[in-house]
């Protein structure tokens, strides 16, 4: 794919439906009691990922696309599989699922592609084998082997590592527990698994530890009632367009239906905080999760803002998606920008710190890169020719830093975006100016 420079981007666009909120609606439909319609569902890969993993496992799904009928079967009324679990590239289905399987009464093995399999799983692992479940792996990496237990047994489990993927694999296992099922975390993670629960009809306890963090807990006697779910447009993706258009001073977008949990909208404080002109319309509640439509323009010089910026410690999970496309932005930023404490993006899709710092300095970037993080200067950016290891938010990240350059762009393997966003190229083109 090949990007030129633009002037500025104007226009309204409707980001697909959030890549982790169709994850769990998908599969607590199939978790329920009866029939749950789901709307806007994501038109990524990934998303696709978990739908056939759950046909494998016999749940009836009628339709395709971003709508369709789920036919729950309840906690415990999955097929034993005749063949492996495809995830694709999925770290979500793979994690999620391992906490449905553990709590099975059957062996089931979970898979994906290259890149999934060499993906660290222990974080998973470790607190479903506490609970009674047994894993078969080479090396705590996929394929994964789960010989299920029913009830398993309840836990308290703290997270080493602040991880919304692993607080749900342990509660969606404590809904196939002895007792009560708590999670502790110190730093708090999106809550995607906790409002959509709720929406379900299960009963979640939540706890302030005192810290900042919370306790969040379940019961094992919980069960999901069928209840209808449209998924809000995707925050991550909405990140991209937001970043272009708070960069290119011309610019004026709208962006409609995105879901705005304060968990995960640190994207929008970050461009907030720094001045970019980015005002929340509409705001409202859809299926227990906040929603608004953003507006973003250009007006703001950010070459003015002389200080480094800093983005560390609590804030970093509730951007962690979205920091490819803001050390983009740090590009632009007077006093440059410096990420610490995301030492998690080494074992994303790619090692994203590394593959950021590689692809900035290929466009003339002034960037360092340090274990957990990197700091980058006012650059002007230059076209290159980009690759994006086949991961989809590097892809995007740097088509939007091509309209930011002198030159052309060039992004190989640029069908990455597929996994999150299909239609990204298209949809970006539609708005550019030049």
């Amino acid at each position: 794919m090949k990007i030129k420079t633009a002037r500025a981007v104007k226009g309204e666009i409707a980001p697909p439906g959030d890549k982790s909120i169709s994850h769990r609606a998908a599969m607590f439909a199939a978790l329920a009691e009866g029939t749950t319609q789901i709307e806007n569902f994501a038109t990524s890969a990934d998303c696709a990922s978990t739908v056939s993993c759950l046909r494998t496992l016999g749940v009836e799904i009628e339709g395709s696309g971003i709508a369709f009928k789920v036919l729950g079967l309840g906690k415990t009324g999955f097929g034993q599989p005749k063949t492996a679990l495809d995830c694709g590239n999925s770290g979500t289905t793979m994690r999620l699922m391992s906490g449905i399987l553990a709590g099975q009464n059957f062996e089931s093995t979970l898979t994906g592609d290259e890149s999934l399999r060499s993906r660290p799983m222990k974080r998973v692992v470790d607190p479903l084998e506490k609970m009674g479940a047994r894993f078969s792996h080479q090396d705590f990496r996929a394929p994964l082997t789960i010989a299920g237990v029913n009830p398993l047994n309840a836990i308290n489990y703290e997270l080493p590592v602040a991880s919304a993927q692993i607080k749900s694999a342990v509660l969606l296992a404590g809904l196939n527990s002895d007792g009560m099922t708590s999670v502790i975390e110190h730093t708090q993670t999106r809550d995607h698994t906790e409002r959509m629960l709720e929406w379900f009809g299960v009963e979640v306890t939540k706890a302030s530890t005192g810290d900042g963090g919370w306790k969040i807990s379940v019961a094992g006697d919980s069960k999901l009632a069928a209840r209808d779910i449209t998924v809000p447009g995707d925050i991550s993706s909405a990140a991209f367009f937001a970043v272009a258009a708070a960069c290119l001073s011309e610019s004026d977008i709208l962006l409609k239906n995105i879901g705005l949990n304060t968990s995960r909208a640190g994207v929008v404080d970050v461009l907030q905080d720094l001045g970019a002109d980015v005002e929340i319309v509409d705001r409202r509640e859809i299926c227990n999760e906040p929603v608004g439509d953003l507006r973003v323009t250009g007006r703001r010089d950010l070459g003015d803002i002389s200080e480094l910026t800093v983005l560390k410690g609590a804030v970093i999970p509730n951007i962690i998606d979205e920091i490819p496309i803001l050390a983009v932005l740090g590009t632009q930023l007077g006093g440059g920008l410096e990420i610490r404490d995301a030492a998690e993006l080494r074992v994303k899709e790619s090692d994203r710190i590394a593959v950021v710092v590689k692809n900035l300095k290929i466009m003339g970037a002034e960037v360092e890169e340090f274990p957990d993080g990197l700091r980058v200067g006012r650059s002007q950016l230059h076209g290159g020719v980009i690759d994006s290891y086949g991961d989809h938010r590097i892809a995007m990240a740097f088509a939007v830093a091509g309209l930011l350059a002198s030159g052309e762009t060039e992004i190989s393997r640029a069908e990455a975006v597929d996994v999150s966003f299909p239609g990204f190229f298209d949809e970006l083109e539609g708005i550019v100016v030049r």
